[in-house]
């Protein structure tokens, strides 16, 4: 039998809808990885740090209860839109409701629909330099273009280049689309950083799109600040959130959009059209989970810190900024002069490190940098990368 052949105007709808989106390096490198026990697995965002014990008991007790095994409520369980909704109050003072939340498939399905939601083709989104893959290529499967504002190195520490932000919106702009801390950099905005992008959004009439994922996973006490309760924000803030970082749960695949009601009525429809429903025993968990101690979530963070600052203590010889926040930070192969899909097959190969190349994360800041990720290697392996990353790249400033 002949292989099957492309349809009819395929490459047609590639130019339309696919061109210029790049797949993941992470499964590749995973791939290639394979199952060795002596490769420091850096390259993906799992973790070995359990979900909360009440989580993982209250999955197991929705399996087979009927009203977990349901396509309704659409927009997600009463009882967790109300738990999403009394966390945002907590976190913010502000009067969120129920009816402000939409619980999705994950928190990446969350982003799609809000960009739907907040834009129509040929609109513009500004996105940090590096950032998230998936923040960069979802506005243009959407039809809008991402526009690139970088970090610069100030220092010792990653910071928004205010310049450029201003500089970046225009005419065209719809939207500004963060995530703090920052997948892959761990960068943190700071007080003045944020109060930059209330004043652009308030200006130049901009929505803001917060991808707060992993907003309370944070380092060196640095104080952390929900842009919605800036002047004039909070008609102006969309949020994403998940209990994929924060709560561990990846695998449940549960998330959430809120905002002002004018814009979630429109991520409500995008959501029903787009996945119908979020996974029932998956709600039952993140409602159990919303209740854990901030002890035990703070027990996981100070995990967290250290192996931060033991991977940055092994990596001291070459350039690399420390994570604020987050679970990776970015080494540049750049300074030792490499790009970073040679540099991250040279990991493999002769350091046995799986590191994601951040090639397609970013514009200046993406070809010159890997990501190593700490959530998922405990301390005691991640005292070797130093040796690793020398015999796989050699020294800084050979």
């Amino acid at each position: 039998m002949a292989p099957p052949r492309d349809g009819p105007n395929l490459g047609a709808m590639r130019e339309r809808r696919l061109s210029g989106i790049p797949g993941f390096a992470i499964d590749r490198v995973a791939a290639e990885a394979g199952a060795d026990p002596d490769v420091l697995r850096l390259e993906n965002l799992d973790t070995d740090l359990a979900p909360p014990a009440a989580a993982i008991e209250a999955t197991r007790r929705a399996i087979g209860h009927d009203d977990d095994n349901s396509y309704l409520p659409f927009t997600g369980r009463d009882r967790l839109r109300a738990a999403v909704a009394a966390r945002a109050r907590t976190q913010t003072s502000i009067d969120y409701d129920s009816a402000d939340v939409v619980i999705t498939c994950g928190g990446t399905e969350g982003i799609l629909d809000a960009l739907f939601a907040l834009t129509v083709p040929g609109d513009e989104v500004v996105v940090a330099d590096p950032t998230y893959a998936g923040m960069i290529y979802r506005p243009r499967l959407v039809g809008a273009v991402p526009r690139f504002v970088p970090f610069v190195i100030d220092g010792g520490e990653w910071r928004l280049d205010l310049d450029a932000l201003s500089a970046a919106v225009g005419p065209k702009t719809r939207v500004i689309f963060l995530m703090n801390p920052s997948i892959p950099s761990g960068a943190m905005l700071n007080a003045a950083e944020w109060n930059a992008v209330a004043t652009l959004c308030r200006e130049r009439d901009v929505w803001l799109l917060y991808n707060a994922a992993m907003e309370r996973i944070v380092f060196d006490r640095r104080p952390v600040v929900h842009p919605a309760t800036l002047p004039g924000m909070t008609e102006r803030t969309v949020t994403i959130g998940s209990v994929s970082k924060e709560y561990r749960m990846i695998g449940w695949r549960l998330g959430w959009v809120y905002g002002p009601s004018s814009v979630i009525a429109d991520v409500a429809l995008a959501h029903i059209y787009n996945t119908a429903t979020a996974t029932g025993i998956a709600q039952a968990g993140a409602v159990a989970a919303l209740d854990e101690s901030e002890t035990e979530f703070a027990e996981c963070v100070s995990i967290g810190e250290q192996r931060r600052d033991v991977m940055t203590r092994e990596l001291a010889q070459y350039e690399t900024v420390p994570a604020a926040g987050g679970w990776s930070q970015l080494l540049d192969v750049g300074a030792l002069g490499f790009d970073s899909m040679t540099a991250s097959k040279l990991l493999l190969e002769k350091g046995r490190v799986a590191a994601t190349p951040m090639r397609d994360w970013g514009d200046v800041n993406g070809d010159r940098f890997v990501r190593f990720v700490f959530s998922n290697e405990p301390v005691e392996r991640l005292r070797g990368l130093g040796d690793r990353t020398l015999q796989a790249l050699g020294a800084a400033g050979r």
